[in-house]
């Protein structure tokens, strides 16, 4: 699972490219959640539009994240997920859970309302 880290409008993106399907990667990013909120930076975007395949490892990924953000005050929103990615999250009820958009400047917009 590669990502890189950018910031906009005092929110933190997390471009993720390729496969997002857990494994050893999964520490790596839980820690780089973890550090975020050390910084006080909590309104985080997840940006899926280069994730070519999600698994149920990815999603329980997004799912720990969402949840470390959220009891720090802040929030993970997703944005660009594929056609198949949304339809996973349609079906495991989850598109309620996610703040989701198609576009990145949306959802980094949603965070300044």
């Amino acid at each position: 699972m590669k990502y890189t880290v950018s910031e906009k409008y005092n929110t933190v993106i997390l471009t993720f490219k390729g496969k997002a399907m857990g494994g050893p990667s999964a520490k790596d990013f839980h820690d780089e959640i973890k550090g975020l909120i050390e910084k006080g930076k909590t309104n985080v975007v997840a940006d899926l539009s280069k994730v070519s395949f999600m698994n149920s490892a990815g999603l329980g990924i997004m799912i720990s994240a969402l949840t470390s953000l959220r009891n720090a005050g802040g929030d993970l929103k997703i944005c660009g997920a594929s056609d198949r990615i949304e339809s996973l999250l349609i079906v495991t009820k989850l598109i309620t859970v996610f703040d989701h958009h198609k576009k990145l400047d949306d959802a980094v917009e949603a965070f300044q309302k």
